[in-house]
């Protein structure tokens, strides 16, 4: 190929993509939760959703504070969040235009193998976490207003106690960050069950309590009301593929060794509204 050959398809492909996104409707923007980064859902199941629908999805990694935060500020155009509570005040303010649940798992309590706060013979997740506080132990704390870091506040709100000051370790970090500290410094923590499954081999942590009701970690996506036709039309297609669509079965079948990661959500159960529960839970 010749020079000028090489310049003219890069040209060419420049100015492809500058048309692209001009007309805006062909890219998407979604805010979604770190766990569904680290854990790899995201890069597993969007491809097949790019390809099928023409559609580029642009994601923006953070907390679901943070997602819900750039879903309300107009920098997505849908979001994929783990927090109920948060969830239910952004749709009070009238900030989406759908809401939907679209799958769960559940988080866990981690920590030294040696258990030195007796965590494994905790009858529930906040005797679990009082056993922390009361022992005195290292705990590691994602403190970033994530789904993962409002469940942890909770459960020490319910547990009427939490670590002293000289225990607490704030990462500000995202859960694998946050795990990686916690190994090093042999602390416990809270973590959703499938990034801690993506990296646990790495980890010197144990699984020390799983199976709580107060452990249902439910994740939801919800679109911004602010949109333009196209945009929203958009927008929506992604949305339907993940709760009634293609993505239900992409979701089903992303699996971390031998474990399916995540469930869909059950056909019939209650979905649209926060809070909102899967059959059985």
């Amino acid at each position: 190929m010749t020079p000028a050959v090489r310049l003219a398809v890069v040209v060419a492909l420049v100015g492809a993509m500058a048309a692209r996104c001009a007309r805006g409707t062909d890219v998407l923007h979604m805010a979604a939760t770190t766990s569904m980064d680290n854990s790899g859902l995201l890069a597993a199941i969007l491809p097949v959703f790019e390809a099928d629908a023409g559609i580029d999805v642009r994601v923006v990694v953070g907390g679901s504070g943070r997602a819900l935060a750039v879903l309300e500020r107009g920098d997505a155009d849908l979001a994929w969040t783990h927090d109920p509570e948060a969830e239910q005040a952004i749709v009070e303010r009238g900030v989406t235009a759908r809401y939907r649940t679209v799958m769960y798992n559940d988080f866990i309590i981690a920590g030294p193998p040696a258990d030195p706060a007796g965590v494994r013979l905790a009858t529930g997740a906040v005797a679990a976490m009082r056993r922390i506080a009361d022992a005195g132990s290292l705990y590691a704390s994602r403190a970033d207003s994530s789904g993962t870091h409002a469940r942890e506040l909770r459960l020490w709100r319910d547990a009427g106690t939490r670590p002293a000051a000289g225990a607490l370790i704030e990462t500000g970090s995202g859960q694998a960050a946050t795990l990686r500290v916690a190994s090093e410094r042999q602390a416990y923590v809270l973590t959703d069950r499938a990034t801690f499954r993506q990296v646990q081999n790495t980890l010197r942590l144990a699984l020390l309590h799983e199976g709580d009701p107060s452990l249902l970690n439910v994740y939801a996506v919800m679109t911004r009301a602010a949109l333009d036709p196209a945009r929203r039309a958009s927008a929506d297609r992604l949305f339907e593929w993940l709760t009634d669509g293609g993505g239900r079965s992409q979701i089903a079948a992303f699996r971390i060794g031998d474990e399916p990661a995540f469930t869909a959500w059950p056909a019939g159960a209650p979905r649209d509204r926060p809070g909102d529960l899967p059959h059985g839970r």
